[in-house]
């Protein structure tokens, strides 16, 4: 397990995660059609070079994933129960194919859970970033975590 208890998230952490991605024509084509959203903006060549931003964009939904999956190794992975909502999702900037992405974390607050004692309540805010720096998305994340285990068991 690679992600913080519960007990390890403390209001103001910020994770710079390890992984980046480099996003290809590729993973724009699989996701946008596996979602099956035809915008023509994502897979069509010839008409998004008629639009103000001359290529093909990144499906801003595969963004958003890629985003909350680059922070899983360093914060959640085998420490989650689970996903509990997104909110305040904004892409201030595009993604393009070859854009690199990389994913920094917040924790914004923390809180026990009122019904399961094993658990606590934590509030992530991502910010992603290409190689120019520029932010491409930010979301908060809620997640119910697992307490550390205590006990002979752990």
């Amino acid at each position: 397990m690679s992600g913080l208890w519960f007990e390890d998230l403390t209001e103001g952490l910020v994770v710079e995660h390890a992984t980046r991605r480099t996003v290809t024509e590729t993973d724009n084509v699989l996701f946008t059609t596996m979602t099956m959203n035809p915008a023509p903006l994502h897979l069509d060549h010839a008409y998004a070079e008629t639009t103000e931003f001359g290529r093909p964009l990144v499906n801003s939904m595969f963004t958003l994933a890629l985003v909350v999956g680059l922070s899983v190794p360093e914060l959640t992975l085998g420490t989650i129960v689970a996903q509990l909502g997104l909110d305040e999702v904004a892409f201030p900037a595009p993604v393009f194919h070859g854009d690199t992405v990389r994913v920094e974390t917040e924790i914004v607050s923390v809180r026990a859970s009122g019904s399961r004692p094993d658990a606590g309540i934590a509030v992530f805010a991502h910010r992603a970033r290409n190689q120019r720096n520029e932010v491409v998305c930010t979301c908060r994340r809620t997640g119910l975590m697992h307490r550390r285990p205590t006990g002979p068991d752990r």
